[in-house]
């Protein structure tokens, strides 16, 4: 006897929809991958774009602290900054820190507060890198030094560069969603 026609290809339309449904169903996953992908890197980059906003909020705090180190601010003289002032958020000694070097006074509620767009709160302190108030010593205090370039002293004995003191300024900042950044940077003046 003969096999019968309409048989296989009976089974073959059967075979054929088995494999059209397998790669429907691999479509379907790499659709919804693809799908997860792109909202996971939106995600990124809406995190991306609220530090941005809140490091360049923070420079608002770096500003006001120059002022007051600049020729007419309060802490523009060397006698003022040999104690605390606290009301400007001023140490005139190394504050204790975290592992990640963050003042502990910082993670509270220390710190000046300063407000700027949209809701972004900053707390900031600044820290005399000494190990105790009073003048700024060489061997209390940490120093940077520059040597006087060659062009502009003509002089056949060896000079004693200037001396400045290392400051540390950290900076909190506070944004929506309870977003936080932390900035820090140092600055010298001159002795």
């Amino acid at each position: 006897m003969k096999p019968s026609i309409h048989g296989s290809r009976a089974r073959q339309r059967g075979v054929v929809l088995i494999f059209t449904l397998i790669i429907l169903l691999i479509l379907t996953i790499g659709a919804v991958a693809l799908l997860r992908s792109m909202n996971t890197s939106l995600f990124n980059a809406g995190n991306l774009s609220f530090r941005k906003d809140l490091v360049n909020q923070g420079d608002l705090a770096v500003s006001t602290v120059i002022n007051e180190f600049q020729a007419g601010g309060v802490l523009s003289s060397s006698t003022s900054t040999q104690a605390d002032n606290t009301a400007l958020g001023y140490y005139a000694e190394m504050l204790p820190v975290n592992t990640q070097g963050i003042p502990t006074i910082l993670l509270g509620t220390g710190g000046i507060s300063l407000t700027g767009a949209s809701g972004v709160t900053m707390n900031y302190v600044i820290d005399r890198l000494c190990q105790v108030a009073g003048p700024s010593l060489a061997s209390q205090c940490v120093q940077s030094s520059a040597a006087p370039l060659a062009t502009t002293v003509k002089s056949t004995t060896a000079l004693t560069p200037p001396s400045a003191t290392v400051y540390r300024l950290s900076v909190r900042v506070n944004g929506p969603r309870s977003t936080q950044v932390f900035l820090q940077t140092t600055f010298t003046r001159a002795d």
